[in-house]
């Protein structure tokens, strides 16, 4: 099998670890092969790719799309390291407000899958990092959304003890309190 699929303590995000085929040439992995991800539980259709570069000490999110725009994502940093957090912001679900993370870098080839009612973020760890990521929805800017990246009642851990760069939009989230949690699925 070219992957190995391990959900993380919220069983509904799943670190994918690719087989890599390396010698003195270089290496070779596939990233994604939709017959093996759907054995796997990930049976989504991807819509879009995106691909993102930023630097050290640089946070985005906590980012999510509202209905019936939500996103599922496959994130991956072939270019770097980064702290990726995935945050259940489905009201119904018993790990509610819970998050985890997941270091992923172009060293361990990681990837996390993040299933749609999550808000995502993630901080450079490294002096640059590049994240390429698939996305089950195309943007829709009208559903775009946020929650704040130090919202205390989430409580992430980003494993940092600098102040992050965030953007004037990040920055200015709302708190969890004050979303709509009925558009999130």
């Amino acid at each position: 099998m070219p992957f190995e699929f391990r959900k993380m303590e919220i069983e509904d995000v799943i670190l994918v670890t690719p087989k890599v085929f390396g010698d003195s040439r270089g290496f070779f992995l596939e990233g994604y092969k939709k017959s093996e991800f759907k054995k796997n539980g990930i049976d989504i259709e991807f819509n879009q790719d995106n691909h993102s570069k930023s630097t050290k000490g640089v946070l985005r999110g906590l980012h999510y799309q509202a209905a019936p725009h939500a996103q599922a994502k496959l994130v991956r940093c072939p270019r770097g390291k980064i702290l990726d957090v995935a945050v259940d912001l489905r009201e119904n679900s018993p790990t509610f407000k819970k998050w985890v993370s997941a270091v992923l870098s172009e060293e361990n080839k990681q990837m996390l899958f993040i299933p749609a009612g999550f808000a995502h973020g993630f901080v450079v760890l490294s002096d640059e990092a590049e994240l390429l990521y698939k996305a089950s929805n195309e943007f829709d800017a009208a559903s775009d959304r946020g929650v704040r990246w130090n919202d205390s009642e989430i409580g992430v851990e980003w494993g940092i003890d600098f102040e992050p760069l965030v953007s004037e939009k990040d920055a200015n989230q709302p708190y969890l309190k004050d979303i709509n949690l009925k558009e999130i699925l």
